[in-house]
């Protein structure tokens, strides 16, 4: 097995984990503390962010002891990074062969909610990539499971783990631009396709395509999907909204701490059945809460963005978000902010109530060890997931939604059923 460790030793290892203390399938209402040796994790998915991943888990203490992928091609840093870990190209039979504690999925959208369902219901914690799944289904699903199973869970924000954000969060929660009512989410840039069903070419030796599709309806492969281009493709991905928003959309979510909208709208360019937008426009209505009144959102990508840049002479900024409050306004993205006016503001910054993070794949280990907690698990990043593949049904369908997020309806709009969940392939239909 190439240095790995044999079958045999690792359901060995398995066994004495759970002698030792560590749950895997069992349910119970308070989760130990684990022992002290090291939380032990699989990897599905190694290469592009999935490398990013187990790179950051390699930081955090724990032991990675089993890595899969379905394109053995691409495999060889992992496997020499790790190369005590068991490798497997199918993610049943990693999760099959017990020994583990928790299971990291970074492979493509379409692949998310399979594997880690599946991992939760075989008792593991779970850290899984954004967006949380492919559908709206999916992620309610997930939340549901997470909850019922008591594990631990994780969406890959990294950016949450950012000071930045947290600065801007103190501000606004702070109330420092007083009341907003309005805020701005913009990135550049698409995922959009000709509207094309790719040419059918063979399949390259060592990927298996098979596994790959997954749950997806049956087609051949074609070099555009893979590795790296699926998100052009409604059938694995979910165009740029799908992978952008989940990241700066957090920081409207954090700050304003906001649930399900109740209304959407939608616009961009003319929809295809096979390929993404080449831009999407959306607003977004969310209900009062507590002290905060409603407000609305809108997003931006593409080649799209927010006039206010214009008016505020920010046309140079890149992508962002603008909180929009009663006294100013923030201006923020990644590593940077702005409170405007700058004269009115000058000085004035976060007030550190929020601790900087330890990192946001170590948050996750820690609280696995501790039976701690974490800001991005699925009921928090899974609200925020729902609501931004609202935005591409609401795109899809083209039409105004009123939305029920304790049904999965849309008032009136029955269309938009088809989008809230997916046709499954056959054998892999999700059960419930």
């Amino acid at each position: 097995m190439n240095g790995s460790l044999s079958r045999r030793h690792f359901l060995q290892a398995g066994a004495a984990g759970l002698a030792a203390g560590t749950l895997l399938a069992e349910e119970k209402k308070d989760l130990p503390k684990l022992p002290a040796q090291p939380v032990r994790v699989g990897v599905v998915g190694l290469a592009g962010q999935g490398q990013y991943n187990w790179g950051q888990l390699a930081q955090t203490g724990c032991e990675v002891v089993a890595i899969c992928d379905v394109d053995e091609s691409r495999t060889g840093p992992a496997r020499k990074q790790f190369p005590k870990a068991v490798f497997h190209t199918d993610y049943r039979k990693l999760i099959e062969a017990k020994g583990l504690d928790a299971l990291l999925c970074a492979t493509p959208d379409h692949n998310h909610f399979h594997i880690t369902s599946a991992a939760i219901e075989a008792g593991l914690h779970v850290y899984c990539e954004k967006p949380l799944c492919h559908t709206i289904w999916e992620v309610r699903k997930l939340r549901e499971l997470v909850k019922k199973h008591k594990r631990i869970s994780q969406m890959g924000t990294q950016i949450h783990a950012g000071d930045n954000y947290r600065r801007v969060v103190e501000m606004v929660k702070a109330g420092v631009i007083g009341a907003v009512k309005e805020a701005h989410v913009w990135v550049g840039g698409a995922w959009n396709g000709n509207g094309k069903r790719p040419e059918a070419k063979p399949v390259p030796k060592g990927l298996d395509w098979d596994l790959w599709q997954g749950p997806v309806v049956e087609r051949p492969y074609a070099p555009e999907y893979v590795p790296f281009h699926w998100r052009r493709y409604w059938a694995y991905g979910g165009g740029r909204m799908a992978d952008m928003a989940c990241h700066h959309m957090d920081l409207v979510f954090w700050a304003l701490d906001l649930t399900a909208p109740t209304k959407v709208t939608a616009q961009g360019s003319p929809l295809t059945t096979e390929t993404a937008a080449d831009w999407i426009t959306a607003e977004y209505e969310f209900p009062a809460v507590g002290k905060r009144s409603p407000v609305k959102v809108f997003w931006y990508d593409g080649d799209k963005r927010p006039k206010q840049l214009a008016d505020l002479k920010q046309e140079k900024w890149g992508d962002g978000t603008l909180f929009i409050g009663e006294k100013g306004m923030i201006l923020a993205n990644y590593g940077k902010r702005l409170i405007l006016p700058e004269d009115q503001f000058k000085g004035v910054d976060g007030d550190r109530s929020i601790p900087n993070s330890i990192g946001h794949h170590k948050e996750w280990i820690e609280a696995i060890r501790t039976n701690g907690t974490t800001t991005c698990n699925f009921d928090y990043s899974g609200g925020l997931t729902e609501s931004v593949l609202l935005g591409v049904v609401a795109y899809k369908v083209g039409k105004p939604l009123e939305w029920d997020a304790a049904t999965l309806k849309c008032k009136g709009v029955p269309e938009a059923d088809a989008f809230i969940t997916k046709e499954y392939r056959k054998g892999w239909e999700p059960r419930g």
